[in-house]
């Protein structure tokens, strides 16, 4: 080839070839010219045959009158250029292109992952501390160095969203969304034969949709060399199968990500132990299978853990550095009791009555004695929460098998009866259980029985006048709402949830009141609650919800109070629900929380008492949130069944 006439291009000289302008790199020799384009990254990095494709000196024109600009522009392009020198020239490659601040405290995340070859870390911060920012920062730092060259995000699909926008917004990170509802659109846009994981740099993806084993097989084989995953406790199972298909079906999958011993692994989650300590050793087990046996009583357990674990409470990193980090102020908390009208006590006495006599019955199998029981403890979850949940319980018969055991039988009625963090994924929580067996709904006088008492479940539901909880909830609504407070009532049951809502609506005409619960898809929440604020449009504004909200999605934007609706029967889903508002970024002052209990119901009382007063005087004391003391779904399901078992009078 002859290369005498061609021009000579010195190493760093700007050229331009294929539309655009590139840098000459000193791999270059006389025939091939290796070019990095203006802006761009090594990996567009390119090497041009000087004989075949046309080469050109980069000539830039002078500027004309039309592009004159103002003062301020030529402040902000200034400040722009400077910013980013400034940062890139510090010791993190990815600062000059966030959009974000980062707290100090959210720089600790990184920097103990900086000290890892191969990330293996748990975020375990605090609700509202900013974990998802801490995780961001992890995952551009890697990207920006190239340690890793694609990412995934794994979470529940009603955090997908929010996800999406954070790492956008804050990160220049454009992800794709891998939901039910998004993934044939991929797929077709990743072409005949290649995933959606090789053709996407950046995923964000529902665990529960890619769980399965007929996609999880497909995203072990292309899956990122950097993973997140959100609310990592629902992928912590233990070693008897007591969460389930779902948690074990989520176990099985990080754990098969976490076994690539290449693979960057960041978990997250606000409670890392959940009162189950074979599910938390398994956790810390994904990040060092030594941790999973690991003494953790001693220094050295302690210190390995230390290494890839990193949790603070608020109380840690409110001056952090010398540096001030802005939470509201105090948060007020005060329970709010109301007694039941006549018409409402009698009912629930009779249901009461009912129950016992279930409970009592010793006649069967084990199995159907077990499932009784689950039935029964369900009617009354349902019966403290509103007459239409009561309804939609008495109406709702339970499926068994024959050869299901008994064990398997307690399994299934603490998934649809208690509040258990770690095993429903945020999906199907806030459906009513159900209340009767097939034997009891079929049988001439507990038929009978239940048939009664759904009607008269469905006229209190009627004349919602006779319902003093309701009633009470208008009251305290009335008094945030004067006060300026923008509130969200938590409610357990759909039913209740929807109840809830039409009596609002009613009585509250000139407050603009929405209602989420898990019957709306995971990824329509979100725009709800922001289709909310648009239409209250700065005025009085009222959402009620269920705990499929009690999880990831943050509402201090919009809201400064929680009013548990029905109590919950597990204090971390309290801590939870009120971390919604009272988080990093809420400008209120101070953020207000109402427990709302029956004083004579016998359900709420037992609740109250055993486990939501008792965690929060220790949560005082040590100035931080525990974790659910070890099996108490079991103690409370043991007291409630000794108040029926002892009959009326207990």
């Amino acid at each position: 080839m002859n290369t005498t006439a061609l021009e000579t291009f010195a190493v760093g000289s700007l050229v331009r070839a294929r539309g655009r302008e590139w840098v000459v790199l000193p791999e270059s020799d006389d025939d091939m010219l290796v070019l990095r384009p203006l802006g761009g990254t090594d990996e567009e990095i390119a090497g041009v045959l000087r004989g075949i494709e046309p080469i050109e000196a980069a000539t830039f024109g002078l500027p004309s009158a039309e592009d004159l600009g103002d003062d301020r522009s030529s402040r902000l392009l200034r400040d722009a250029l400077r910013i980013g020198f400034r940062s890139s020239g510090g010791p993190f490659r990815s600062l000059a292109g966030l959009n974000v601040t980062p707290r100090p405290y959210q720089l600790v995340p990184l920097l103990l992952a900086l000290r890892q070859d191969i990330v293996r870390l748990l975020i375990a911060d605090d609700v509202g501390i900013g974990k998802t920012v801490e995780a961001g920062l992890v995952a551009a730092e890697l990207l920006a160095q190239g340690s890793a060259r694609k990412l995934a995000v794994l979470c529940p699909p009603s955090l997908a969203e929010q996800w999406r926008r954070e790492l956008d917004e804050k990160f220049g990170i454009q992800a794709a969304l891998v939901l039910p509802g998004t993934v044939r659109r991929l797929e077709a846009e990743a072409g005949y034969g290649r995933s959606i994981f090789e053709h996407f740099d950046a995923t964000i993806v529902s665990t529960d949709f890619i769980k399965n084993s007929s996609r999880r097989d497909n995203f072990l084989q292309h899956a990122p060399d950097l993973v997140i995953v959100d609310e990592a406790h629902g992928v912590a199972a233990d070693d008897s199968g007591r969460g389930g298909a779902g948690r074990t079906q989520r176990f099985q999958l990080v754990r098969a990500l976490a076994d690539d011993a290449q693979r960057h692994l960041v978990l997250v989650t606000a409670t890392p132990h959940s009162g189950n300590d074979g599910a938390f050793r398994n956790l810390i087990g994904l990040l060092d299978p030594v941790l999973k046996t690991a003494p953790l009583e001693t220094e050295t357990g302690r210190r390995l853990l230390a290494e890839h674990m990193v949790q603070r409470r608020r109380a840690d990193i409110r001056r952090y550095l010398n540096e001030d980090t802005k939470f509201p102020s105090d948060r007020r908390t005060s329970e709010q009791p109301f007694k039941l009208s006549g018409e409402h006590r009698d009912f629930f006495d009779d249901v009461l009555a009912y129950v016992r006599g279930r409970v009592q019955d010793t006649s069967g199998t084990k199995l159907e004695q077990r499932v009784r029981w689950w039935s029964a403890l369900s009617l009354l979850r349902s019966m403290a929460s509103s007459p239409a949940a009561a309804a939609a319980t008495l109406s709702t018969r339970v499926a068994h098998n024959d050869s299901e055991s008994a064990t398997s039988a307690d399994s299934r009625g603490i998934a649809a009866v208690m509040d258990q963090m770690e095993d429903d994924g945020g999906e199907g929580i806030d459906v009513a259980p159900a209340g009767a067996t097939e034997a009891d709904a079929t049988a001439e006088t507990t038929g009978r029985q239940l048939r009664s008492l759904a009607r008269r479940a469905q006229e209190l539901q009627e004349d919602p006048s006779l319902d003093a909880k309701l009633q009470a909830l208008v009251k305290h609504l009335k008094g945030l709402l004067k006060d300026g407070y923008h509130p969200i009532v938590f409610c357990r049951f759909i039913p209740t949830a929807q109840y809830v809502t039409d009596y609002l609506r009613k009585e509250l005409k000139k407050v603009t009141i929405e209602v989420v619960t898990g019957q709306l898809p995971s990824e329509e929440r979100a725009a709800r609650i922001e289709t909310l604020a648009e239409r209250a449009n700065g005025g009085q504004k009222v959402l009620v919800a269920t705990d499929c909200l009690s999880e990831g999605v943050n509402l201090q934007d919009h809201f400064q109070a929680v009013v548990h609706y029905d109590l919950a029967w597990n204090p971390t889903r309290h801590e939870q629900r009120e971390g919604r508002v009272d988080r990093f970024g809420q400008t209120a002052e101070t953020v207000r929380a109402l427990l709302m209990y029956g004083e004579d119901n016998g359900i709420d009382g037992i609740v109250l008492d055993i486990l939501l007063r008792k965690h929060e005087r220790i949560r005082k004391d040590l100035g931080v949130s525990i974790p659910v003391p070890p099996q108490s779904d079991q103690v409370l399901a043991a007291l409630l069944e000794g108040v029926l078992m002892r009959g009326k009078d207990s």
